[in-house]
């Protein structure tokens, strides 16, 4: 039976050559073991969820050889934008250049069997330091994106729902946003994020309002996907 995993924060990079080793000890090894683990965990007819930052490059063009190389990986993927997507254009765009075994939500969501999985990319929270006076519009603007997903679900058949996001939900405080706002009100069986890199794994939220939210940077899960459903009902 088909599992539901998920993993965020790839950073891959087959033509722009960035390494990650500057931002820590946790990326020793990376790319590599980024495709070694999934290879060890993932199996055929698995769907993993992908939470953005997905490749370093700056356009479509570039991105395509690591979307190549997910491709190849065994499983179903399921993609949204994270910050450092530069070649995420137009949702269009991106899907018509997407391998078959990718798809790409954008204010939108996709039922696999008995599974909803709606998302979008989220962004910093006010309260955090580096929340400006820019970021209140693309922050409202991620909200809204979010509203359009759900918006989507209506008439769909599903007894699950899985929230995806890059952005964690809260500020570094775990203060309310609009984002847990949301979560309140749509009600998920689970939660997605990643972005975070080298924090102390204390400090990372785990659960709103008795949600559980899974936490899946690469570089804090070792590169291994995490199961978030160990069955789906198809």
């Amino acid at each position: 039976m088909p599992r539901l995993l998920a993993i965020a924060d790839p950073h891959l990079s087959s033509v722009q050559g960035k390494s990650m080793n500057v931002f820590g000890g946790n990326w020793t090894g990376h790319p590599q073991a980024f495709f070694e683990r999934w290879q060890e965990t993932v199996r055929a007819d698995d769907i993993v969820l992908i939470a953005g930052d997905i490749s370093w490059g700056m356009k479509l063009e570039e991105a395509i050889p690591d979307l190549e190389q997910i491709h190849e990986l065994p499983g179903q993927k399921i993609i949204i934008r994270g910050n450092h997507d530069y070649w995420w254009n137009t949702i269009s765009k991106v899907r018509a250049a997407l391998p078959s075994s990718i798809k790409a939500l954008q204010h939108d969501s996709l039922v696999i069997g008995d599974v909803a999985i709606l998302g979008s990319r989220g962004w910093t929270c006010p309260g955090n330091e580096d929340f400006a006076a820019d970021d209140e519009k693309i922050y409202l603007r991620e909200l809204e994106r979010l509203k359009l997903a759900e918006q989507s679900l209506q008439g769909k058949t599903f007894s699950r729902t899985v929230l995806m996001l890059h952005y964690p939900p809260t500020n570094g405080a775990f203060a309310p946003s609009g984002f847990t706002s949301f979560i309140e009100q749509l009600n998920p069986t689970a939660v997605v994020y990643g972005h975070l890199h080298g924090i102390d794994q204390n400090r990372v939220l785990r659960r709103w309002n008795g949600i559980p939210l899974h936490y899946v940077a690469c570089d804090a899960v070792r590169f291994k996907p995490q199961v978030v459903f160990d069955n789906i009902e198809l």
